[in-house]
Parts: C-alpha cells; structure tokens; sequence
C-alpha cells in the first residue's frame, strides 16, 4: 500500500482522498504502481487548482457579473466535491468561500457604484432640465438653439433612471424645447413679415428715387432725396435676397441725379467765378468815383456801372456779401452827398437855420449886457450864474452858425 499525506492506494488499487469528513474513494489504479496511481490523482487535482486560479484572476481583474462569477463557483464547488482526485480539497472549497465573500463584496460594491452613478445621472438630467428651461424664455435664437442641441448630445450620453424619473424629467426637457421651438418660429414669422413689409415700402421709394433721377429741380429734388433716405432707414430691413437689390437701384437713382446736378453746378461755378471778376472790376471802377467832388457826375457814372453790374449775374455765394458791400459803400457815399447838397440849397431849411441863429445871436447878446451889469453892480455871485449861461448858449450859437454856413449862409 502506498500513501501521502492527501491520499493513499490499498492493497486491491483503490485509491482514496483524506478530507476533514473522512476518506473517500476517488478511483482504482490496476495498471501500475501505487506512485504513478497517486501522481495521476494528484495531476486531477492540479487541474481544479488551476481552475479555481484563473476564476480567482477574472473575479479580480475583469467585470465579470456577480452572476456569471457565482454559477462558475457553483459549477467547479461540484467539480471539487465530487473531484476524483488527491489533494488539499479542503483548501479549494474554502478558496471557493472566499472568493464568493469577494463576488458578494463587488456586488455591494458594484451596486453602491451604479446607485451613485444613478444619483450623479439624476442631477446631471435635472441640471439640463432647468437649464433647458431658462433656455426656453431665451431670445438669443441662434445661440440658444445650438446649447439647446448640445443639451440633447449630453442627455444621450448619460445613464437612464428608473422609467418614471427618466420619463417625467424627459417631458419637462421635451417641453423646454418644445416652447422655445414656437417661439422662435413665431419671432421669424413676424420678423419675415416685418421684412415683407420693408420690402414693399422700399418698392415704392425706389420708384420715386427713379422718377427724381431726371429731375433738373435741383433744390426741392435734393431735399426730397434727403427725406428718402430717411424714410427707407426707419423702414428697417428687406429679406437678404431683395435688400441689396433694392439699396442698388435706390441709390443708382440718387447717382444719376446728383451727378447731373454736379455736371451742372460745375459749370455754374465757372461762370460765376468769372462773373465774380468782371464784379470785381466794377467794384474798382465805383470806388474810383469816391471823393465826390461831383456829385451829378458821379451819380450818372454809378447808374451805369450798376447797369452793367445787374447785367452779369449772380457770383459764388460765400463771395456775394463782400463784393455787394464794396458797392453798396459807394452808393451809400453818393447818397450822403445828395443828401448834404440838399440841406445846403433847401430854402426852408436855410431860413429855419438863419432864423434860429438870430434867436441865439440876440440871446447871447443880452446875456453878455447882463453880466457886465452884474459884475458893475459887485454881484460876482450873479455875473458867474449868467456867465455859465452864457457859455452854453454861445456854444448853440457856434453850432447853428456852423449849420447855416453850410447853406452857403
């Protein structure tokens, strides 16, 4: 009989396996000798070792489910039950014990995660919800819409809930969207017709600015102009496809005019800058006439010259007041000799003048007797007085003498 310490061969080649309930027959072995008989066994045995290694590595390093990893330890505690082998089968059934504690414990573990990934999930919804919400009462359109979208990328990539959380969190997103969705439609609706209108507004202005292209009214066509253009700024914005066509024939209508409206101003300011010199020497030949020293001669000259003047035409506005003042300036000078040479042979004035100058002529020559009386008497106090009086009647006297000898007096 041969033996080890896990199992034995008696004398009629049964081979047994000592466990801590006892022996038990594992097989017979007639072919050889009780070592090879234990040595076979024993290799049977190294099977179920490794076996039970590789369970333990995937248990360990892989995400092999609880489930799948508890039906293996099942299907090999039966291999290790029933081994026909000779070994430390003891030692396999605890290894087998422990490693379904550690299947248990990744269980709890894995359960733990996926109810902290579930909670983590349930914020990350009820985050988009309400910012999908706020979104909703958003009137940055384009912005708005595209986070909109990259809110449904992230809610796709998270974990589902529980079918009624997942559902009633879904609705209130779907909503969000949904609400945002109609009001931005409406918003371009009423924007399009917005543009409609414009569009139909600018029609009209284009073809008045068409009809004013020809216009040679070139005052009140230009200011009209200027009233379109304000009128086509407050009609806001055509759609896109019409908007430039229309700005091209509004404003290629305004070109037409105002560039025959310079073409002409151009030759206007031509003229009248040559005007301005013929004026100018005009305003030269007038002066000339100044001192008046004749006065009926000067008066036929400026006649004619201002004859020819009013001939010309009109020169630059910026130079009009200056050139018309040189001229007025003369005409203003030969007016005030007129005006002189009339009191100096006016018959009324000239007896008014000789006959207040006699006033004043006798009034003086009563106040010179009074104050050589008063000095005579010794009254300083009243010669003084009158000689004052004197003074200021003597000056009105020299005044009007002045005047009437200015009437040849």
């Amino acid at each position: 009989m041969s033996s080890d310490p896990w199992g034995r061969v008696d004398e009629t080649g049964t081979v047994y396996v000592r466990t801590a309930d006892g022996e038990r027959e594992v097989g017979s072995w007639q072919a050889g000798s009780p070592e090879e008989a234990l040595a076979y066994f024993e290799r049977k045995y190294e099977g179920l070792v490794v076996e039970i290694g590789l369970l333990e590595r995937r248990v360990r390093t892989t995400d092999l489910a609880p489930k799948d990893a508890l039906t293996a330890i099942d299907h090999l505690r039966v291999s290790v039950d029933g081994a026909h082998a000779v070994g430390d089968l003891d030692a396999l059934t605890k290894r087998l014990d422990a490693l379904v504690g550690l299947v248990e414990s990744r269980r709890e573990e894995r359960k733990a995660a996926k109810a902290k990934q579930t909670d983590e999930a349930k914020h990350s919804k009820e985050a988009l919800v309400a910012e999908a919400e706020q979104l909703a009462e958003s009137e940055q359109w384009r912005s708005a819409g595209e986070r909109l979208r990259a809110l449904v990328d992230t809610w796709k990539g998270l974990p589902r809930l529980d079918r009624k959380t997942d559902d009633e969190l879904w609705h209130r997103f779907s909503h969000a969207r949904s609400v945002f969705s109609k009001r931005r439609k409406a918003h371009f609706a009423s924007l399009d017709a917005q543009r409609e209108d414009a569009r139909r507004a600018k029609e009209k202005l284009v073809d008045e600015a068409v009809a004013l292209s020809k216009s040679t009214d070139w005052g009140p066509t230009a200011a009209r102009y200027r009233e379109l253009m304000t009128d086509w700024k407050a009609a806001g914005r055509a759609q896109r496809e019409s908007e430039d066509d229309l700005w091209n024939r509004f404003r290629g209508a305004q070109d037409v005019f105002f560039a025959a409206r310079s073409e002409v101003f151009a030759e206007r300011d031509v003229e009248q800058r040559e005007n301005l010199s013929a004026k100018e020497e005009l305003a030269i030949e007038a002066e000339k006439l100044l001192p008046v020293t004749d006065l009926k001669a000067a008066r036929a000259a400026f006649r004619a010259i201002n004859e020819r003047w009013e001939a010309i035409g009109h020169v630059p506005r910026d130079a009009r007041p200056k050139i018309e003042a040189r001229m007025h300036a003369v005409e203003r000078a030969i007016q005030e000799s007129e005006e002189n040479e009339w009191r100096r042979t006016n018959p009324e004035a000239r007896a008014r003048a000789a006959g207040l100058t006699g006033q004043l002529q006798a009034a003086v020559d009563k106040l010179v007797a009074q104050v050589e009386a008063a000095r005579s008497a010794g009254n300083t106090a009243k010669a003084d007085k009158l000689a004052k009086e004197l003074e200021g009647r003597q000056a009105l006297l020299d005044q009007a003498l002045k005047g009437l000898h200015e009437f040849g007096g």
